[in-house]
């Protein structure tokens, strides 16, 4: 992947990728970095031992409920997405852009064998869980 992205660091290619952004939308992509890079250490703060580089749980996992798990059930997913999108934004690079919208994509498509992993582990405890969050963003009006 990383020859695919240096292709584009090329005299002359700059203009294949280049968004054209005005420099405060470039400015917003560097506020949305600080803000997912404190967004990030609050969520792995929140999880613990938790994570997983797989759908699988551990047979020691604890459901997380706290933190910015209070409000959405895969915030890593969005987190990392919004990551992804301001560097783009920050580079003037839609394929940089682009790359952070398949990686949510391909994370969204894992979602359901994750959420099913956790129904077997958790049981009515997920499923409860799951009525006062959303998947990816805060479910309006609840809590």
């Amino acid at each position: 992947m990383a020859e695919s992205i240096c292709i584009f660091d090329q005299p002359g290619m700059d203009g294949l990728v280049k968004i054209g952004l005005p420099e405060w939308v470039r400015w917003l992509g560097i506020g949305m970095a600080i803000v997912s890079d404190v967004l990030l250490y609050w969520l792995f703060s929140s999880i613990g031992s938790g994570i997983s580089p797989t759908s699988a749980t551990r047979r020691e996992h604890k459901l997380s409920t706290s933190g910015p798990y209070r409000w959405v059930r895969h915030p890593l997913y969005t987190v990392g997405s919004m990551l992804f999108i301001s560097f783009g934004m920050m580079a003037d690079n839609w394929f940089v852009a682009a790359l952070g919208i398949l990686a949510f994509i391909a994370m969204a498509k894992r979602t359901p064998q994750e959420e099913a992993n956790l129904i077997e582990k958790f049981g009515d405890e997920y499923r409860e869980y799951m009525k006062h969050t959303g998947r990816f963003l805060p479910k309006l009006g609840n809590r």
